[in-house]
This record gives structure tokens, sequence and C-alpha cells, in this order.
């Protein structure tokens, strides 16, 4: 018998002074049986980033069609694709031929390692962020993970931090590739 993903519940607020975006989110994650509380909290700070109406999780580690979150119009054109880990080059090329923007958030030991490898391929994308998290940042948000989670994300001026009743994290994302705010937003 297959073991069931774990559900978590998060109450994210979110307040992106750089977009002026403001909003609450009740979120319902699974964690796949094989993922993370690092991957999880990195999934869901990468929806508190790129935060949006439409942004939404999908398949991702369950699928290869889809990414880990997506964002996508009333006519179902894929505006964002959103990929956490150290995804398939050949993978990110295929979704920047069918999305708007793509953007990786990369993390753990050998994110070094894969960027170096895939560097010369990804370069070429023109819609590509690739995003790179500190492992101390993330093993700092897999602390935070609870079944019921209450966090707070507050972006201004590039800086964010992700706040909960088990304390508070600056992230800094490292810039690999592209900007980590498209012009336009």
């Amino acid at each position: 018998m297959a073991i069931k993903a774990t559900v978590f519940k998060a109450a994210l607020q979110i307040a992106d002074m750089d977009r002026h975006y403001y909003a609450d989110h009740a979120l319902t994650l699974a964690r796949h049986p094989s993922e993370t509380d690092e991957r999880m909290m990195a999934r869901l700070l990468a929806f508190a980033l790129y935060a949006d109406e439409f942004l939404i999780f999908a398949k991702g580690l369950s699928s290869d069609e889809e990414p880990d979150l997506w964002q996508k119009d009333l006519t179902g054109t894929i505006e964002r694709w959103i990929e956490v880990g150290l995804p398939d080059e050949r993978a990110i090329r295929k979704a920047s031929g069918r999305a708007a923007q793509v953007v990786v958030i990369s993390y753990g030991r050998a994110a070094n390692i894969w960027w170096n490898e895939n560097r010369d391929k990804l370069q070429r994308l023109d819609n590509l962020t690739v995003l790179n998290l500190p492992t101390e940042t993330t093993q700092a948000l897999a602390a935070l993970a609870n079944r019921t989670m209450q966090l707070q994300c507050t972006i201004q001026e590039g800086h964010i931090m992700m706040t909960s009743d088990a304390g508070m994290i600056e992230v800094e994302p490292k810039v690999l590739h592209g900007s980590f705010r498209p012009a336009n937003e």
C-alpha cells in the first residue's frame, strides 16, 4: 500500500510592499512522502514571493508535466511556472517554451554544483529566473513546519522576513540568473 501525502495547513499573511500586494491566504499543502519539511517550506516561500490570486500549488513531485506552482490566466495560458529544488535542465527549457516566466528556486548543498553544470544552457533563456536559497535559511524554514501554521511574510525593498510564533527568519535569495522581480511587477 502506498504511503499517502501528509496534509499541512498554513494561514499566510503577505505584505509585499515592493509589489503593493497585501493578502491573507489559507493554504493546504500536501507533503509528498518523499518530500522533506525543508522542500515543503521552500515551496511555501515560493508562494509568498510570487503570490497572486491565480497562483496555485500544482502536482510538482507527483508529475513530470507540472511544476511545483503555477499561475495561469483566465484562458489557461501559463503565466508563471515555478520549480523548487534542482530540476532537470531539459525540463526547464521545455517549461520556458510553455510559460511566459519560469522561476527556479534552488536550495541545498548541491545547488552550486547543479548551477555550474547547467548555467551555460539555462542562461540562454530570457524568461528564466534562478534564485538560490542558502542552506541555513531553508533549514530554519523547515524548523517552522507544523501541521497547522500561522505565518507572516513581509517583503520590503528586496528584504524578506518570514515570521511565526516559532520565530523570525530573514530570507536573502541569491539571484543566479534573471531578476528577482520582473519589471512589470
